[in-house]
């Protein structure tokens, strides 16, 4: 008889974030709770290209393709109650914000943190 190998089940993980960070919380929370395994977030244009929402040229896509984040408040309102270091957590930007926020970025795009 041949001993068979299990194989680790797979990451389950919605690519998501919408309106506020408080609204994309409770959708993350929810979906843990019916078992998704891991976090992808999506963030809103203003977000990925560098702006603020209260800036002039995020008028009329602040949290409509993803979660705004402005702060570091926002992240620690976007994660709160979940804990991060049991899953896996991907979040895709592109990072220009960091030269438009003055800052300087130590971490590649995958293993990104708010600058």
């Amino acid at each position: 008889m041949t001993q068979q190998v299990k194989d680790k089940p797979w990451l389950i993980r919605t690519y998501a974030g919408h309106s506020t960070a408080s609204a994309s919380n409770a959708l993350y929370r929810s979906n843990l709770a019916k078992g998704q395994t891991g976090l992808s977030v999506a963030f809103d244009l203003p977000t990925q290209t560098g702006y603020d929402s209260d800036h002039e040229l995020a008028r009329g896509e602040v949290g409509k393709v993803g979660v705004p984040v402005c702060h570091l408040g926002d992240m620690r309102t976007l994660f709160n109650d979940i804990p991060l270091e049991q899953m896996n957590t991907s979040m895709t930007t592109d990072f220009v914000l960091c030269e438009r926020r003055h800052s300087v970025c130590h971490r590649n795009v995958q293993n990104a943190r708010i600058c």
